[in-house]
């Protein structure tokens, strides 16, 4: 369910989950105004006018990994705040990665898979750990098997 706030910007992201659960992340650039910069976070981006939620999530995905998505899960819909001190709102899906399509870095520093058991490890943003636990939740509840 939406949060009543209106946003200036909305933003769209994917959790895709690997081999036992493990999460497709990205080191984002370390770059001026760019949230999270540095740090280990999910593809994701901003939404463009008259796009879905959905279909932004879908794109960013292909755009920074090279990765077509057949079949996306909503997962949450949270606001976060940006380092101006914006909020925004941010609309998760979670899949999990069919093992066959190559992953690309197309965008920031790195492109890995990060095993569950390492996320305290890795420099991340701090609902990556909540949305990566309700996704396996997805998983188990849904049935999927992970490659």
């Amino acid at each position: 369910m939406k949060p009543e706030t209106r946003y200036t910007k909305e933003v769209a992201g994917v959790v895709l989950l690997g081999n036992q659960g493990a999460l497709l992340m990205q080191h984002r650039d370390v770059k001026p105004g760019l949230p999270y910069a540095g740090m280990w976070s999910i593809p994701s981006g901003h939404r463009e006018p008259l796009e879905s939620p959905e279909e932004c999530a879908r794109r960013e995905l292909f755009e920074e990994t090279g990765y077509r998505c057949a079949n996306l899960k909503p997962l949450a819909v949270l606001t976060d705040r940006d380092d101006t001190e914006t909020n925004y709102l941010l609309t998760v899906f979670w899949a999990c990665y069919d093992g066959l399509q190559e992953l690309k870095c197309n965008e920031g520093q790195a492109l890995r898979f990060i095993e569950r058991a390492h996320a305290a490890s890795v420099p991340m943003p701090p609902f990556i750990i909540s949305i990566w636990d309700q996704a396996l939740k997805g998983v188990f509840n849904h049935g999927t098997k992970l490659k």
